[in-house]
């Protein structure tokens, strides 16, 4: 059977009206960025596999490196990238015929990289299998369209709009505010439907230039994978209209921050709902699964929300909650329970930043979930009225609180993996001490002449 019998249809449909010059071999790594090889098509054809050191997982933000080889060394050993065809994609936006194609990650002996992101998710996911689960997401994607910014020193602004103005804030759900950058969502419209993946609904966020793209709800590894390309589809739409996309969980001082809410349901191997009992009510496991988001994200908010800027998005009554009580359709609260018919029953979590790596966030949310349910955590009494009056020490608010709570985490780290857990801190701590060496301009307005 030739590799092009294996690929989605739309991978085929683009093979058909496209010469494949390059496939584009990829890998996310901690941030979510695509690393990889560029491979010719004539050599694609003749290749099974290929090659990349482990150290792309040690690698922070800045591109500095971290100390998190094992007790081997710092060997950087060549890792067997294998090409998983069902996520063969266009790259609509390249010169010639390009497909992308996520690979997964091995050791030399075969066995999974335990701190490969797409691995961590399949890890979590396989418990679920182990006892006859199968856990159902569905992500909302927050962003801000913005002006061209090649000064780190100047502040990010709002995009220009097609009258001329800024992208205009305080505007949620506004046709005509999306209308604004009309040409870009068109060019998203566009690069999805060549890519095949399928959008439920665009909506303007009340940002000035933010914007809301749901996905529809599936397997938890595939929609990692198309947030993976997604925000590179978007980044390119963009950039083909002179502006940029950021998915900073804070880019504009005064603006709301984006998050990537996801829903969660969890069904057995029949299909049912098991958040949904006999008779429409709610089951156990659904209680359960609050329960867990309750007790263990604490610990996972460090992956939920993994930079410096993550946690200026958590102020009190600005669009995020900074709770984690559960209500039914509140969005003052954490964890909220959306309006649907008793099968589609779901719950949500609002606490995830869209600057965070999807794959590595599902992944944690479903963990929390998953540890609720085998442990049968009841969680506290649903909360009614405006949870921004709740307790507002229930998550951290800095990266480096957040990796404290997140090292002692033993019961998380169980189910993400420990060497993963191990890398992860050790990387993400090196990025803290980063930023701690820099000196920020608040810093030299308000203290160089005043202290």
């Amino acid at each position: 059977m030739s590799w092009t019998d294996q690929i989605p249809q739309a991978a085929r449909d683009y093979l058909e009206a496209n010469k494949l010059d390059e496939v584009e071999c990829v890998i996310a790594d901690f941030p979510g960025i695509a690393r990889g090889k560029a491979v010719p098509a004539l050599k694609w054809d003749r290749q099974q596999y290929f090659h990349l050191p482990n150290s792309i997982f040690f690698q922070t933000i800045t591109g500095e490196w971290a100390e998190a080889a094992g007790p081997e060394g710092y060997l950087e050993p060549d890792m067997i990238l294998r090409p998983d065809l069902s996520t063969a994609s266009a790259a609509p936006w390249a010169k010639d015929g390009t497909l992308q194609v996520i690979h997964d990650a091995f050791d030399q002996k075969g066995n999974p990289i335990p701190c490969s992101p797409r691995n961590v998710l399949k890890r979590v996911v396989a418990l679920y299998k182990a006892r006859g689960w199968t856990p159902v997401v569905a992500p909302e994607m927050e962003f801000y369209l913005v002006g061209r910014n090649t000064d780190p020193g100047k502040p990010i602004v709002p995009m220009m709009g097609r009258t001329g103005r800024p992208a205009a804030a305080r505007q949620a759900y506004s046709m005509t505010a999306v209308d604004e950058y009309g040409p870009v969502i068109d060019d998203i419209y566009e690069f999805a439907e060549i890519q095949g993946i399928e959008i439920d609904g665009i909506t303007q966020e009340g940002g000035a230039g933010q914007i809301e793209i749901n996905l529809r709800h599936g397997d938890p590894i595939k929609l990692a994978d198309e947030i993976f390309y997604f925000k590179r589809l978007i980044r390119e739409a963009a950039l083909k209209n002179n502006c940029y996309a950021t998915f900073m969980a804070k880019p504009i001082e005064g603006e709301p921050g984006s998050a990537m809410h996801i829903h969660h349901s969890v069904t057995d191997a029949q299909g049912r709902n098991l958040f949904n009992g006999p008779h429409g009510g709610e089951t156990d496991l659904f209680f359960h699964f609050i329960g867990g988001l309750q007790e263990h994200m604490p610990a996972a908010i460090a992956v939920m929300a993994p930079y410096v800027n993550s946690y200026r998005r958590y102020v009190r009554s600005f669009a995020a909650p900074i709770n984690l009580e559960w209500g039914r359709d509140n969005r003052t609260t954490g964890i909220r329970v959306p309006i649907s018919p008793p099968e589609a029953r779901r719950i949500e979590n609002r606490l995830a930043g869209m600057d965070c790596n999807p794959y590595l966030t599902i992944a944690a949310s479903l963990a929390c979930g998953y540890l609720g349910m085998v442990n049968s955590i009841w969680p506290e009494k649903r909360y009614m009225g405006d949870a921004g009056e709740a307790d507002g020490e229930a998550i951290p608010y800095s990266l480096g609180d957040a990796m404290d709570l997140f090292d002692e985490a033993t019961a998380l780290h169980e189910v993400l993996g420990p060497d993963f857990a191990r890398v992860y801190s050790i990387v993400k701590r090196t990025e803290y001490d980063e930023f701690l060496r820099v000196i920020s301009p608040w810093e030299r307005e308000h203290l160089l002449l005043n202290v």
